[in-house]
């Protein structure tokens, strides 16, 4: 079955760096569209991102486009999220996503 673990998540200060990281396995991974969604406490799901199966295409939610860059090794089934210039709007609880499953999430806090 589709399984995603991401990792990386933590505390950081406004400004700051983090890089997110998704392990994908149960599928075929070279050929699917992933995506990473995040929900802020009290709020809804919010696409951030989203690369294609070559990964020479990705795409951004217009807040954090410049800031954040998506990444894919199809060698090794995982997706990447590099995150600069975070801020506190950016906190948020962030998954892995192909299709309509998604990983357990990894929490982001930027605070300071």
């Amino acid at each position: 079955q589709v399984q995603l673990v991401e990792s990386g998540g933590g505390l950081v200060q406004p400004g700051e760096s983090l890089r997110l990281s998704c392990a994908a396995s149960g599928f075929t991974f070279s050929k699917y569209t992933m995506n990473w969604v995040r929900q802020a406490p009290g709020k809804g799901l919010e696409w951030v991102s989203s690369i294609n199966p070559r990964g020479d295409a990705p795409s951004y939610e217009d807040s954090v486009k410049g800031r954040f860059t998506t990444s894919r090794d199809n060698a090794k089934n995982m997706v990447y999220l590099q995150m600069n210039g975070l801020n506190p709007e950016d906190s948020a609880v962030y998954y892995c996503g192909m299709g309509a499953s998604r990983g357990q999430g990894t929490q982001v806090t930027v605070s300071g």
